[in-house]
Parts: C-alpha cells; structure tokens; sequence
C-alpha cells in the first residue's frame, strides 16, 4: 500500500482538547511546532520579569531561550524588559532568584540533576519566605555510579521535602501549560513550584503543540506589580529569615500549613480555569480506562503516554482488563484521588523514574501510594474507607533515558496477572528485569516514520527538528522528532527518530518500525542494523560519491542486498558530501550541511507537499521560514546556502533501478 493511501487526514489536536461537543473556547492556542523547552520559554519570556540561571544540561536550551530573548531587547506582557542574571553556581542562582522575589519580582530558574541538588539549601528559605518563584527543570539522573546528563526522577524526589508544588509533564504542550497553571497557583498560594519535564525526553523532543496567546497569558497570570509583594519595601517595613530559637520556631514552622492547606483548591482552580479558556482540560491525575480496569499502571513523566498506547493495545487487541493512571501533581500528594480511583482494581504496578534501593517498600511515588491505602483502610486524612487493598507492585523504568518500550509496559501487566516479582526493572538484561515477549509497533494509524544513521557533528539533529518543523507548521501535521543526544557522540555513530501523523503521537521510545532510513554516514551500511525494522516497501537514502546506480548497488553488503530484495525495498542516493561542500560558504558548515540535503530528499520521497496541495514554491518558502528559525542568527547567507542544499538533494537524488536490485 502506498504512504498516500495509508496517510488519513485526522485533526492534529492535542489529547487534552475538548473538541466531542462542538464547544467553541476563547483562547485554543497557536499552532507551533518546538520542544518543550521551547514552550517553557514562549511562556516564561511573556510573563516573568527575569531569569536567575546558571544553565546545566537538560535544561540549558531553557536558560539560553530566555537569554537570547533579553539580548534582543525584549519585554514581557507588562511593557518590563526582562533580566537574566548568571552568577557561578546552581546554589547563587537560586539566591537570586530568592533576592529578586524577596522584592516582589516574578523570577524563574531553568535546572536539572545536580543543579538542583546544589540549591537544596536555598529552597527551603525560598518556600519559608513563602516567595512564588517558578522553576523549569528538565528532570536529570544524578551522578552516582556513573555521569548520566539524560532523564531520571530521583534530583526531583531529593527535593521533595523543601515545601514545593511539582506539576511533571509528559510532552512539550503539557511543559509550555504548566508552567502557566504552576505560576498562577504558586502567586494565589504564596507557595514556589517547580515545573517539571523529562530531560531531553521531552526538553528537546520537537512536537506540535498549540501555544498560550499573549491575551489568555496576560489575563490568566495577572501584572505582578499588582499581584506580588516587595518585602524589602522600606514604607513598610517587616522582618523576614530572622532567627527564631526554642520559643518561636516551631510556631512558625506549624503556622506555614495554612499556606500549604489552600494549595489543593487554588490549584484545582487553576486547572478549572485553563481548561474555560482553553479547551485543554487537566488535573492532579490522569484515569485512563481505569473505570472497569483490573489492572493498572501509574506513573509520572513522558513514558506514561506510551502506557496509553499500550493499555489500549492490550484493551483492544489482547482483551486485558488494562489501565493507567498518570500523576500529574506529586506535590501536593492527591493521595485521596489516588486511592479512589485504584480502590476497585486487582493489582496496581508503580513505574518510577529512579531507585532507592535502601527503601525496603518502594520508592517515593510507591511509598507514597502504599501510605495512602493505608489511610483509605482506616478512613483517615480525608480518605472514604476501603475494605480491601489492591497488590502493589513497583518498577524502575527509564533510568537515564533508557528506553521504555511498549513491549516493557506489556511485561509489567503480565507480571502482574501471572503474580511475578513485587519489585522490578524493565528495559536492561538483568536478573531483576522483565523480559518482554512481544513488542507490538503501536505507532498512530497512518503514522510515517524514520529513523536516521549519521555521526555526531553532521548537522543531522538539526535537520531532524527542521524536517520535523516543516512536517508540522508547514504541511499541518502532528510530528515526534527526536535524536539520540550526548556530547560523547561528536565524531561517533549516532541516531535519530522521527514520526509524523495525522493525530497525536502517544509513544515516547525509539522506533524499531521505519518507513525510510537514511544513512548518512556510508559506513552504517556495513552492519544489518541500519535496514532493521524497515516495512516492506520502504525505502532508503544513503550517501554516496557515486554517480552511477550499478557501483552505488556494488558497494552494498550481500546481506543488507538480501534484505533490501525480500522486503521490495527502494534504495536512493545523492551526493551529500558533495552537495555540501560546494554550495557552504562558509567553510566550517561543510560538515553540517550535509544533513540538510536530506531534507531535500525527504520532500522528494514523502508525500506531505502534494497532500497539502501546495506548489514548489509555497513549500520552500515554508522551508525557508525552519531554516530561518534555526540558522537565522548566522546571518542570511547561511539561511540560503541551506536552502540551496535543500533544492539540490531534491533535485540529485537518485533511485537505483530494480533491473539493477533483482539482476
């Protein structure tokens, strides 16, 4: 069948938007494609008067978004130019932001793993002061046995004690909204929030998404002038951090609960609100197909979205009486919510993000979960009374940005149908992991993927968020691009993934089904790894010198041959190098360059240009805008250059013939 038959023109919406009962919001969001990191900073530049940061990866790409924006002079919805402030540490960037509140500033802060840790100190004053700072953190593993810069939950629960609200997301449009709804209940509650995503999972994982407009965010927030106290105002004078001994302190730390009481509802308000305004309907959790489940996997983070797709797999196709639940708000713990809605289900698994070994109940989203039934069987702390308890059974998952596949998320159900271990790993060849039996391909109805083979350093990351940018802006449909990052792969064998559809893309893991490999670097060739899990019928674009299709065909090994003859597969080719070098005029862009002819050919072999009925010309105007968004600071030149490589890798490519492929 071909990708045009298979493509069905679906509504691109987000998950969240109420669109079954025709109701029309005021404010539905522009249509964007970015990352999260990008959403988190479309709103932080907006609303916030500035940035106290001192950037560490994940969430370096957050800190330098709204440092480009004050360098270019811009200014929030309120008329403030915006600040940024880099002092040398995590621990001073959380001081400034502290200071800056303390005289009634609406501040934020980007960080992740150690970063945060760093800070501990200086937010529980934060929280004490009851100062309404908004941090974005890109949820990072911290360094124990080894340096891991990708996504991991445990700097967040090491910091879940210092008197925060934490809202985790699972995409880059849920990023962009909570830190919306966490800035608007941390100022109605005078309580700090972190906003939380995955690193680069999600920080740098390019979608569509629908951004906030200005009026809804203005409206939505308020003008912190009105709304925010300056504590240091010496026309009213107060004392603030001061030392309290025996007789007071414990007065005042009792006293705080007030703040933390009304948290709950101000925050349900929020939600209720945004939801009014929007169409995008949230809350402190996410029920899916939970009402009649017998089993039930909770959880936090971007992989929740692949248990989505997984239970529905499991509903639909196997029969399974599946569930899921996400938890949005770990602080403060919607325990009772919890409770109600696992009360009636067989067994509950918990996928966590981390692991605490030392804890002999679990890690801190099961520890919390086991705490609640507890109360729910005595009726206590808000709780209606149950008569029975769920099994609990927990899992580290994801560890480091392991991948999370759908086929883990299936062995954790069977696990718990056939009573297997209480505690777990998924994902890693180990004596406590499940090993899955199936790994079924739960990609959208009509959903086109790639996955690319290149170096670190080709520039094919960056074609990778244009051609996703392009899919999404320009021809309208839904995208998931994201590349296998770390700086080790400079100069190294690297991959990157990329999905396009007509509805929203549910599962975050590597893609092991392709429509089209592309092979930049020649070398990738020599191993079967790269034709893995191409769909009869597919197609690839590799890389070669060649100009003749027979010694482009000789060149490839006999059994990638084999492979390409069984599965019917096109095979084409240009010059990238070539194309490249000629065209760059600035020399050290050669190598980059290189990846941007793909998406010359990714025009060429898609069928997106003529779904949309657009001409050449109105394409590459749309493919001139990416280029621009993503190479537009080195200066014009550079922007067309890039866009030459993109009309010559349309017009080079090539196809080897089948007379050649079957002789």
């Amino acid at each position: 069948m071909s990708t045009i038959a298979r493509i069905e023109q679906l509504p691109a919406l987000s998950p969240h938007l109420d669109g079954s009962n025709g109701r029309h919001f005021p404010f539905p969001g522009v249509p964007m494609t970015c990352d999260g990191a990008e959403a988190v900073v479309h709103v932080e530049t907006q609303i916030s008067q500035a940035a106290g940061a001192y950037p560490i990866t994940s969430s370096t790409t957050m800190g330098g978004g709204f440092n480009a924006a004050v360098m270019n002079g811009a200014r929030n919805l309120w008329g403030d130019p915006l600040l940024f402030f880099e002092p040398e540490s995590e621990h001073s960037a959380a001081s400034v932001c502290e200071g800056f509140a303390v005289a009634g500033g609406r501040v934020t802060n980007f960080t992740s793993g150690q970063g945060l840790v760093l800070m501990k100190e200086v937010l529980y004053t934060i929280s004490g002061k009851r100062l309404p700072v908004v941090m974005n953190i890109g949820a990072r593993a911290l360094t124990s046995q080894g340096l891991n810069v990708h996504a991991g939950h445990d700097d967040m629960m090491s910091v879940a004690d210092c008197g925060w609200g934490m809202i985790f997301g699972r995409n880059a449009q849920e990023a962009g909204d909570f830190c919306l709804i966490a800035r608007r209940a941390a100022e109605a509650s005078q309580t700090p929030f972190f906003n939380v995503q995955d690193g680069f999972l999600t920080t740098h994982t390019v979608e569509r998404v629908r951004l906030p407009e200005p009026d809804f965010m203005k409206a939505f927030i308020g003008d912190p002038r009105e709304k925010l106290f300056n504590l240091m105002d010496p026309a009213s004078p107060l004392m603030s951090g001061v030392v309290q001994n025996q007789d007071s302190y414990m007065k005042g730390k009792i006293a705080q609960r007030w703040y933390y009481d009304r948290i709950e509802p101000l925050l349900a308000d929020a939600f209720d609100e945004f939801y009014r305004q929007t169409g995008r309907r949230y809350g402190f959790l996410e029920p899916h197909r939970c009402k009649d489940a017998e089993y039930i996997l909770i959880g936090m983070g971007c992989y929740m979205e692949t248990v989505k797709a997984a239970v529905d797999y499991l509903r639909d196709v196997k029969g399974i009486a599946a569930g899921c639940l996400t938890v949005f708000v770990f602080r403060p713990f919607p325990a009772a919510r919890i409770a109600e809605a696992l009360k009636n289900c067989r067994a509950i698994t918990v996928f966590e993000r981390m692991d605490d070994p030392l804890s002999t109940t679990g890690n801190h989203l099961t520890r919390e979960i086991k705490a609640a039934f507890c109360d729910a069987m005595t009726g206590q702390n808000g709780h209606d009374r149950i008569e029975r308890i769920p099994k609990v059974y927990s899992g580290s998952a994801g560890l480091g940005s392991r991948d999370v596949r759908p086929g883990d998320i299936i062995a954790a159900f069977e696990n718990m149908i056939h009573d297997g271990p209480e505690y777990f790993s998924i994902g890693i060849d180990h004596p406590l992991a499940l090993k899955p039996a199936v790994d079924p391909d739960l990609r959208p109805r009509g959903g086109y993927s790639m996955r690319g083979h290149s170096v670190g350093g080709f520039g094919s990351v960056t074609t990778n968020k244009v051609i996703a940018t392009i899919a999404g802006d320009v021809f309208g449909m839904d995208v998931q691009a994201y590349p296998k990052y770390g700086s080790e792969k400079k100069g190294l064998p690297t991959t990157y993934y990329l999905t396009i559809a007509a509805s929203h893309i549910f599962t975050h893991c590597e893609l092991e089904q392709v429509d089209l490999v592309c092979i930049n670097d020649p070398t990738a060739m020599l191993s079967p790894g790269p034709l893995k899990g191409l769909v009869p019928g597919g197609a690839i674009f590799m890389q070669s010198p060649h100009d003749d299709p027979r010694e482009v065909w000789k060149r490839i090994p006999e059994h990638n041959r084999r492979t390409i003859r069984t599965k019917r597969l096109h095979v084409y080719f240009a010059d990238m190098v070539k194309i490249a070098r000629e065209v760059a005029s600035v020399a050290d862009l050669q190598m980059r360059m290189q990846g941007i002819v793909l998406l010359g050919a990714f025009l060429k072999l898609t069928p997106y240009a003529a779904l949309s009925q657009m001409n050449d010309e109105q394409v590459y105007v749309g493919v001139e805008k990416a280029l621009r968004k993503y190479f537009g600071k080195r200066g014009d030149r550079v922007v067309q250059d890039n866009l030459t490589c993109v009309k010559r890798g349309y017009g080079e490519i090539q196809e080897i013939p089948l007379e050649v492929i079957n002789a």
